[in-house]
């Protein structure tokens, strides 16, 4: 467990959006961004696949090659050990995880539970005794209708030799999720909910009750979710495009804002009336992060922190004085 008390992040800590480079660009909807210890990043490509940079910039996209006409609109990714990638399909109306081999063949993982196609599928990851987490936002049609306070239809299911199978219901819209670095808890993002929750982690892959662990209010919509080796929850916020470490005593720190004021009011007062539309969520208004929605740790000692987004096609970086914590495809390669 880590002593909150000494927490290594400076509360004064910093980054101005001119601290940020470009590591990489001429990406499609890069959402979900790994980093790999060989010193590549993968990013989801919302044309239906998965893009990776290179250490030296370059960058080479796998899109799925299908004849059956259905587009998919991979979301989060994960890396598998055999070096394929998965990610979650936010589809219009169903949803899955899915497998891309380097030539772009689409493979099944999940596509159903309980008998019923799965809905627009959000996150997916790996553990590290090889279970496969993913989140389901919401069972609304479309999924702009649980883009409010009351919606919490959203749930966290794991697959694995014992089937496929919901382990957190009930949850408001549910994003990406991550493991302590303790192990101890599940950590969970309820994106138009304004909350951040965890559950109790056992070692049998279930759960126990959800706790609140932070909750946001304004234009703070909580997406990405990146744990840093000392316990600290780095949160991406869409709409108010802020980064907010929530340190291990509780407190939200502001480390990054790019905001519009006038964008971010709108979609706050929408967000509160219950007409929040997909038009809204479309831009960022004059903010150049352009929605940031994911963070990765990489590079030398895990110190670089690469920022993922939904409107832009570029992925930013930073040196942060605090190591991320090692994820669990970090030494793994793209087959």
């Amino acid at each position: 467990m880590n002593n909150p008390l000494r927490y290594p992040l400076s509360k004064d800590y910093q980054v101005r959006f001119e601290d940020l480079r470009i590591v990489a660009d001429g990406l499609v909807r890069p959402e979900c961004v790994l980093a790999l210890s060989n010193g590549r990043i993968v990013a989801a490509n919302g044309g239906g696949g998965y893009s990776i940079v290179e250490p030296d910039g370059g960058v080479r996209h796998v899109i799925v090659c299908t004849n059956t006409g259905r587009k998919y609109l991979p979301n989060g990714i994960a890396l598998a050990k055999s070096g394929q990638v998965l990610f979650a399909d936010l589809g219009v109306s169903i949803g899955g995880i899915f497998s891309i081999s380097p030539d772009g063949k689409l493979g099944t993982v999940v596509t159903e539970l309980d008998g019923e196609p799965l809905p627009p599928s959000n996150f997916v990851v790996n553990d590290k005794d090889g279970r496969l987490w993913f989140t389901i936002s919401t069972r609304l049609r479309p999924r702009t209708a649980a883009w409010n306070h009351e919606v919490a239809d959203g749930y966290i299911a794991v697959a694995d030799e014992k089937g496929v199978r919901i382990v957190a219901d009930g949850v408001g819209y549910t994003n990406e999720i991550a493991f302590s670095p303790d192990g101890e808890w599940l950590y969970v993002n309820e994106t138009y909910n304004q909350k951040t929750s965890r559950f109790p982690l056992r070692p049998d892959g279930t759960v126990g009750a959800k706790e609140l662990v932070a909750a946001y209010d304004g234009a703070d919509i909580p997406d990405g979710l990146t744990f840093d080796a000392h316990g600290g929850a780095w949160i991406t916020c869409i709409a108010s495009n802020r980064l907010i470490v929530l340190r291990p005593d509780g407190e939200k720190q502001v480390v990054l804002e790019d905001t519009d004021e006038d964008h971010a009011e709108l979609v706050a007062r929408k967000l509160r009336d219950k007409t929040l539309s997909q038009q809204d969520m479309s831009t960022a208004g004059r903010s150049r992060l352009q929605n940031i929605s994911s963070l990765a740790f990489g590079g030398p000692f895990l110190k670089t922190a690469y920022l993922g987004c939904l409107l832009g096609t570029c992925i930013r970086a930073f040196d942060n004085p605090v190591p991320g914590l090692a994820p669990i495809h970090w030494d793994r390669n793209v087959a």
